[in-house]
């Protein structure tokens, strides 16, 4: 690249800041959505305590695995990512449900 392609000092300032501007509404983004799936998983979580059902479902555990790896290929996402991710949300809507059960929540 040479110097008349380069970008002023400001130019990369500015592009800088609107990348991290996006970032910032993406992770506000996330953080929205991730409060309304724990809302629903709440909701489940009530659900099996009244009807003494079990917190975990592995099978169920392993098809939402499988079908977010299946999506993250599709969308250029690390699919070894995705799934590490999943597996803490998943671990962390279990300890929820069994702190319902157990009268905690």
């Amino acid at each position: 690249m040479n110097d008349r392609n380069k970008p002023t000092a400001e130019e990369a300032k500015n592009k800088l800041l609107e990348y991290r501007n996006s970032i910032d509404n993406i992770d506000a983004a996330i953080i929205n959505m991730l409060a309304e799936r724990f809302k629903i998983t709440q909701k489940v979580g009530i659900y099996k305590a009244l009807h003494d059902l079990p917190p975990a479902d592995k099978s169920r555990e392993s098809k939402q695995i499988a079908r977010l790896r299946k999506l993250s290929e599709e969308a250029q996402l690390d699919p070894d990512f995705s799934e590490k991710f999943l597996d803490f949300i998943i671990k962390e809507v279990i300890h929820h449900h069994k702190k319902i059960r157990s009268g905690e929540e």
